[in-house]
């Protein structure tokens, strides 16, 4: 096989696996600070309790994240010797940053919280949690900065064929981090609000612990439903800003080959690339210019045009990405998005009139949910890093001259399928711990247990 096509399935699979632990660790540590910190300003034991509680399973995905993300520091050294070299005195310093800044403190704090309950003060001890919180936040910053140039350069100058960095505080505001970090943030939000949701929807169903997983539920029921509506919102204006920063992606999104004023969207279409046509198509006319423009009126590119348009300013080549994959996985993202965005409203719903407990489909329908944010978040990034194909670095490089010279193919195969057996049984051990301890439900002091059996529902209200 290929060493450049293995080279990319490994870093893909790399990514994807990774990017799974990310978006938890982004939403969780912020709700468990939330938690501490109403415990530490009411006294009240049970928010003591559900900080422990969702504490731990945050610390199992945290465990998770952290291997597999030193695995992807070893790809751009092995396998994208040239990626490195042409682009590491830029790409360098924001992972540079990150590393002794953000994960540093996230880490330093994170074991000052675990070790230090009922040993530091008790508001020191939620100062830990949100010092984590905000590392983890600040982490995922900076490694959008370095995404982000890879997605639109900016504050450099090519020198000797390399780019060289001109200006740090362009790449801190890149238009496309602006757009990428809130996105990213925010879908971290959703998942660790239906994470949350779908555990204490667990046990509601089966009437165990009411107390701290009605708290639970609502304090990430609020979380789910402000960041689910953000998301979208944000998404819509980082489509808008995409339709002019990168044509081709969007173009491809839509499966649009021809320019078209206004534009359809398509709902659904079988793309045949060969032909560079859809032969079947579920079309709302004029829509995609509405979403591009805010009007009905408008032209959007079309691939055909696009592509003669590259090879205009790059010269001879392809430069259209794979259509299918980066059309379904923007279709993927949209309607799961949307299904997290109703769930969460009707559940708010039921909330506020004391019903939500009545009604055990929804409560099931919370639970096996929880997934459906970790597919939207691997749907958004497929389109991002494959809708940049051919590119590496968008204009500057593309993926054939980044990959390390005299690769072999055999020992990307080799360490391909060993990486991916060994991430299927980190997967298996990650999920049966999250699974385990989430049943086992919350540590409950005595007071908090007489709580739970007197049938006290004040913060129903």
């Amino acid at each position: 096989m290929d060493a450049l096509l293995l080279a990319r399935w490994q870093f893909g699979i790399t990514s994807v696996y990774h990017f799974l632990f990310v978006p938890l660790t982004l939403g969780l540590s912020v709700l468990v600070a939330i938690m501490e910190t109403i415990y530490v300003r009411t006294g009240d034991e049970t928010y003591k309790n559900m900080a422990r509680f969702w504490g731990r399973l945050f610390l199992i995905n945290f465990a998770m994240g952290v291997v597999t993300g030193i695995v992807q520091e070893f790809h751009f050294g092995m396998n994208w010797s040239e990626y490195s070299r042409f682009v590491g005195d830029i790409f360098g310093a924001p992972l540079a940053v990150e590393a002794l800044a953000a994960f540093f403190l996230e880490s330093t704090f994170l074991g000052l919280w675990l070790f230090g309950w009922d040993k530091l003060p008790k508001t020191l001890h939620a100062a830990c949690i949100w010092l984590v919180a905000f590392g983890t936040n600040l982490s995922a910053f900076w490694i959008l900065v370095a995404n982000s140039f890879m997605q639109e350069p900016v504050g450099y100058v090519l020198r000797n064929g390399r780019a060289e960095m001109t200006d740090f505080f362009a790449l801190l505001t890149n238009p496309h981090v602006l757009y990428q970090f809130p996105h990213t943030v925010l879908a971290g939000f959703v998942t660790a609000a239906f994470f949350v949701m779908g555990i204490s929807a667990y046990h509601l169903l089966r009437q165990s612990q009411l107390e701290p997983f009605r708290r639970s539920f609502r304090l990430a029921l609020i979380m789910g439903v402000i960041s689910s509506l953000l998301v979208a919102a944000v998404g819509h204006f980082q489509g808008q800003y995409l339709v002019s920063a990168q044509p081709m992606k969007m173009a491809a999104a839509e499966a649009l080959w021809e320019s078209a004023a206004p534009a359809p969207l398509a709902l659904a279409a079988l793309v045949d690339e060969r032909t560079q046509t859809n032969t079947f198509e579920i079309k709302i006319p004029a829509l995609a210019s509405f979403l591009a423009y805010n009007s009905f009126q408008g032209e959007v590119k079309g691939l055909k045009d696009l592509q003669a348009a590259a090879e205009a300013s790059y010269g001879p080549g392809s430069y259209i990405p794979p259509v299918a994959p980066v059309f379904w996985s923007f279709r993927l993202m949209v309607v799961a998005g949307l299904w997290l965005i109703l769930l969460s409203l009707y559940s708010l719903y039921l909330w506020r009139r004391r019903r939500l407990e009545e009604k055990p489909l929804v409560l099931k329908a919370l639970l096996w949910s929880i997934p459906v944010p970790y597919l939207a978040n691997t749907a958004g990034w497929l389109m991002a890093e494959i809708g940049r194909y051919p590119w590496i670095v968008y204009g500057l490089q593309r993926v054939e001259a980044a990959v390390s010279p005299g690769v072999s193919a055999a020992a990307i195969l080799t360490t391909l399928v060993a990486f991916t057996l060994l991430y299927g049984v980190l997967a298996v051990a990650d999920v049966y711990l999250l699974a385990k301890y989430a049943r086992q439900g919350v540590e409950t002091t005595p007071a908090t247990r007489m709580l739970d059996n007197s049938g006290e529902v004040s913060l129903w209200i």
